[in-house]
């Protein structure tokens, strides 16, 4: 196996792992809260707690990615991602629950950014597009572990058994991930740098804040990977058990064919902004339509079936988009500072995935009888809108430059 296949391998497995601990709340979540006798919000807590975890690091992450590197920064934190995925399985209450949720978060915070950065290093140009979303469409395989066979498990050990299996899992990723990956390729090694002080790297930090065209690149990754995200991992397995009546093996069913269209559309991303040479506005075409769908479902929350289930599906496949804006944000910045620059765009996602379950579950909380789903789907949409109108005040980065 070359180093460059067993990098995409390590690359897919580890963000498949966190791909797998964010979903694996949706399919059994009507039966966990019943268990630590919580109601529906725990469900957007939850997963707010997770998302609030990957922020609180993000910043201390890029540093780490470029000063030690990503090979020994995933490697560190899969123990506290191990632990937190047991003490799920172990919680005795919400509380608790909630506390390894965000354990949980802490141990998955490295692990998408740390993909970007080792794509950077081993793919340029047009190639980081298809790179980084071969790697994300891949490790949609977590997502798809996280449905029908995830219930599956859940039903044959409890769901305090299979999340202490996660955890186990969990440990053997790492190890494969410190044997298979190397922080640069073999025949482009870094030039040597004069090792930077701390002071150095919070000054680079800085650097990026003040870049030019980040704040329109923030305001579209606030809402674009967290307005699906919020549906796929925390709504749509409650929206179709209280709306559809369906149990947990057919709303794996769905959840599964939710991440189908997400790796379909993952797979095609990539080929799609070589052909048109855009960025800007294959992200903004693909973030409409996602709101149009959301809007769909905020207006017929009661559809038949086939059809409620479509639109959740054509959300999933509009919504790879996040993966050309992570792109876009790559773009802004020197090599040196890639570390840095693609947490600080992280920071928005993880905020706007920290911050819209929790909106959503306090919306369906509190709403009146009949209102619940509709506001939970118009507040998605009304989120996604703006991020978008945001990020259209930017200027395009077209992979390919004119000559």
């Amino acid at each position: 196996m070359s180093p460059a296949t067993r990098l995409l391998l390590a690359l897919t497995l580890m963000t498949s792992a966190s791909q797998f601990h964010r979903a694996a709340l949706g399919v059994i979540g009507p039966e966990l809260a019943a268990s630590l006798d919580a109601g529906p919000g725990l469900l957007g807590a939850a997963n707010g707690a997770f998302f609030l975890a990957l922020l609180v690091l993000q910043v201390p992450v890029g540093l780490a990615l470029d000063r030690i590197g990503p090979r020994l920064t995933v490697a560190a934190l899969s123990l506290p991602a191990a632990l937190g995925a047991l003490a799920q399985g172990l919680a005795p209450d919400a509380g608790w629950f909630l506390a390894g949720r965000f354990l949980l978060g802490l141990g998955c915070a490295a692990s998408f950014m740390a993909s970007v950065v080792l794509c950077a290093r081993w793919h340029a140009g047009e190639g980081l597009t298809t790179a980084l979303a071969r790697v994300f469409a891949f490790s949609q395989a977590g997502v798809l572990l996280a449905g029908a066979p995830f219930a599956w498990l859940a039903g044959w050990l409890g769901w305090r058994g299979a999340y202490a299996a996660s955890a186990a899992v969990t440990l053997g990723l790492a190890l494969l991930w410190w044997l298979w990956v190397r922080d640069d390729p073999p025949d482009r090694p870094r030039p040597q740098r004069p090792a930077e002080t701390l002071a150095g790297a919070l000054r680079g930090q800085l650097t990026v804040w003040r870049t030019p065209g980040l704040l329109p690149v923030l305001a579209m990754h606030l809402v674009g990977y967290a307005a699906m995200a919020t549906v796929l991992a925390v709504w749509a397995g409650p929206y179709l058990s209280e709306v559809h009546g369906l149990a947990p093996g057919p709303r794996g069913l769905v959840l599964g064919a939710m991440g189908v269209a997400l790796v379909l559309g993952l797979l095609g991303v990539g080929p799609l902004e070589r052909r048109l040479n855009t960025r800007k506005w294959l992200v903004a075409g693909m973030a409409s339509g996602a709101v149009l769908v959301l809007l769909a479902l905020a207006a017929w929350p009661t559809a038949p079936l086939p059809v409620a289930a479509g639109l959740l599906v054509l959300l999933c496949l509009l919504s790879c988009y996040p993966v050309v804006v992570v792109a876009h944000g790559r773009s802004l910045f020197p090599d040196h500072l890639v570390g840095r620059g693609a947490t600080t765009v992280n920071l928005a996602q993880t905020l706007g995935s920290a911050a819209l379950p929790a909106v959503t579950g306090w919306a369906v909380a509190a709403a009146p009888a009949g209102w619940a789903w509709p506001i939970a789907f118009g507040v998605l949409a009304a989120a996604l809108a703006l991020g978008l109108a945001g990020y259209l005040t930017g200027r395009d980065a077209p992979p390919r430059r004119p000559a």
